[in-house]
């Protein structure tokens, strides 16, 4: 970025920050806030040095928040910082973390994290569950209502396939999309960390150690870890984006493979209830069958989900399946209301 970018961004910071700390309650957040302004001000203060120094006869002009920043501060002022802290990192707002709820990083304990990152796979099975479920549901109340507005088994078969691809297609885009961006946003903070720990390593300093006392360690441990932390390259940029940004610099997950995965689990999900559609030509039975074997299923992966909520295995299939029946049951007597109309 410029040097005119680069003052901008820090003086908006500021600006953000103060707004924050006014609106914050707690007073060690509140602290914490109005530190990170003085040091973003003094950040620009050196901006401003260096533009001068570039440009000697040129004017700085004066500092004017954008319509984004306006419109950030007033969703501040109505949600809170916490509801906007994705948003505001965006912005080059620093100590999101302090609302993540988690402990403070010592340099060595990104080295731990990585031998138990494995702990993190039960989320890859939740996602693939949920796929698998989302196909279902919706393409059973599909061939539902077709069915119910008595089209024929040919129709049936193509609408069942184009709901199995189309599904399947939004699923991996709309997967894609997501973590692509949230690729870009990470790597673009990272990045911007790494410029500023280059620039000005005190300074960075001084933010991780406001951070850290808002995350309640004492002044002088928290100074003492900061340092360390700045004087140690190969964590530093690591730490500074948990602490900073509230990010995980190893949650970067791959978003081509997100799509296949994404694709892969709606299309197993809705081929299911299409099967029987494909083994006989009796639409009657197809539609029987296909609900029978959906509803079997539907229960299982209720029951699978419980992993994820400590309730009982039966109420959790019982409560998919019936959430699964309603949607068959809605469709169905809509297409047959709608198949007499036409």
């Amino acid at each position: 970025m410029s040097i005119m970018e680069n003052w901008h961004e820090e003086k908006r910071s500021a600006w953000l920050y103060r707004i924050i700390a006014e609106r914050e309650i707690d007073l060690t957040r509140k602290t914490m806030f109005a530190e990170l302004a003085d040091n973003a001000e003094k950040q620009a203060a050196l901006w401003e040095k260096k533009w001068h120094d570039t440009f000697p006869d040129a004017n700085m002009p004066k500092f004017r928040p954008e319509l984004r920043a306006h419109i950030v501060a007033h969703l501040v002022k109505i949600f809170g910082t916490n509801q906007l802290r994705f948003i505001l990192s965006a912005m080059k707002v620093r100590g999101m973390s302090v609302y993540a709820g988690v402990p403070y990083s010592h340099p060595a304990a990104t080295h731990l994290e990585k031998r138990h990152r494995g702990v993190g796979n039960a989320g890859n099975l939740r996602a693939a569950v949920f796929g698998i479920n989302d196909g279902m549901v919706s393409n059973v109340s599909l061939l539902a209502g077709l069915a119910g507005s008595g089209a024929s088994h040919h129709t049936l078969l193509i609408a069942g396939l184009a709901g199995l691809l189309a599904g399947a297609c939004s699923m991996a885009s709309g997967e894609y999309v997501s973590v692509r961006s949230q690729r870009e946003f990470f790597e673009y903070q990272i990045s911007l960390e790494q410029e500023e720990l280059k620039l000005y390593p005190e300074e960075e300093a001084s933010e991780l150690a406001c951070i850290y006392r808002a995350r309640g360690m004492p002044a002088d441990a928290a100074q003492k870890m900061a340092d360390l932390v700045i004087s140690n390259p190969d964590s530093a940029l690591d730490v500074l984006a948990r602490e900073e940004l509230g990010l995980d610099p190893n949650d970067m997950a791959s978003p081509s493979g997100a799509a296949f995965f994404s694709f892969v689990a709606f299309a197993l999900g809705a081929l299911l209830p299409l099967l029987p559609f494909l083994l006989t030509t009796n639409n009657s039975l197809g539609l029987y069958s296909s609900l029978g074997v959906t509803a079997i299923a539907l229960t299982g992966i209720g029951a699978t989900l419980s992993l994820f909520t400590s309730r009982s295995a039966l109420y959790s299939g019982l409560r998919m399946l019936l959430i699964g029946a309603l949607a068959a049951t809605v469709t169905f007597w809509a297409g047959h209301w709608l198949g007499g109309i036409i």
